[in-house]
């Protein structure tokens, strides 16, 4: 969790609101604290988030229940009825830059923003500035200096992102995983002198990254998202070393997804249990279908990001 260091951050950034200021970043970060050993589970219903809260889902995150190719921020009538509905904590999506699309989530009350990559890109340089809310943030990344940075930024919550294609396919987020994590080890090896090289290499902020060092891991929860399906996907995360996971909506694309999600969320608590697994896993219907990524765009090693 956060300490002082995580106070000297929000003290230093000039621009906040009253309500960022009522809840500086250090609360912020506890908030998230408070979903670490969970799943929170993408839902585009009112009936989907009844189903998350009553399998064990630690929160969900509202998402644009209409057709790819239109990404923004959710109806807002949408999470007010959720909100209502349930007791678990309500985060719903922005797309990064859009910042208005935040002030407005903020203004009806939700728990959580997660700015996220998965929706259009409202600005392509800039990421909302997240020390101006009092709402706790979500951000994605794909390595361990895109992490800090975020966290500069404000981010109380680091979601390292795998496969945006919702394929079922997780090689891309046990990748992303392993490089944050590994890049962590590099670090806690490093003498402190190191530290200002390592911080330049990796385009972060000194400061974060002698705080990561220090803690030995990301100062703030660091969650798995993108192709996790099944109970074994979601213990592979956790025992990789992440805190919690991300389910995407499609969970719910089975004949009883009460069960599906239950099980997973056993797994996430169960997670070096063999024998919970085993139970957890047993029963499911077949996992979602997906090529992996070199099958599905001919390329050895798989595609970029």
């Amino acid at each position: 969790m956060a300490d002082d260091n995580a106070v000297t951050l929000y003290n230093s950034n000039p621009a906040i609101t009253d309500a960022a200021k009522k809840n500086p970043f250090s609360i912020k970060v506890a908030m998230a604290q408070m979903l670490r050993g969970g799943a929170i589970v993408e839902v585009t219903t009112l009936d989907q988030a009844r189903i998350a809260e009553s399998a064990g889902a630690c929160c969900v995150v509202v998402s644009d229940p209409r057709k790819p190719g239109i990404s923004r921020m959710p109806d807002p009538s949408l999470i007010k009825e959720i909100k209502r509905a349930v007791t678990i904590p309500v985060m719903a999506k922005s797309r990064v830059g859009h910042f208005v699309e935040a002030q407005i989530l903020e203004s009806i009350g939700v728990d959580y923003i997660d700015e996220s990559e998965a929706l259009a890109f409202a600005d392509e340089d800039h990421f909302i500035n997240k020390h101006n809310f009092g709402v706790a943030f979500v951000c994605g990344c794909r390595d361990l200096g895109e992490a800090l940075i975020r966290v500069r930024e404000g981010a109380a919550l680091i979601r390292t992102q795998g496969d945006l294609s919702r394929s079922g396919d997780i090689v891309q987020t046990v990748r992303s995983v392993r490089k944050v994590m590994g890049e962590i080890r590099v670090l806690n090896n490093m003498d402190d002198d190191e530290v200002f090289a390592f911080s330049k290499r990796i385009r972060a902020p000194y400061d974060i990254v002698a705080q990561t060092k220090q803690m030995g891991r990301l100062p703030v929860v660091h969650f798995a998202a993108g192709g996790i399906s099944t109970p074994a996907d979601a213990a592979l995360m956790m025992q990789l070393g992440c805190d919690g996971v991300f389910l995407e909506s499609e969970v719910f694309d089975c004949l009883d997804p009460y069960k599906k999600v239950r099980a997973i969320v056993q797994a996430v608590r169960n997670y070096n249990d063999p024998l919970e697994l085993a139970q957890a896993s047993s029963g499911l219907e077949e996992a979602m279908a997906g090529l992996n990524v070199d099958e599905q765009f001919g390329a050895a090693g798989g595609s970029s990001y």
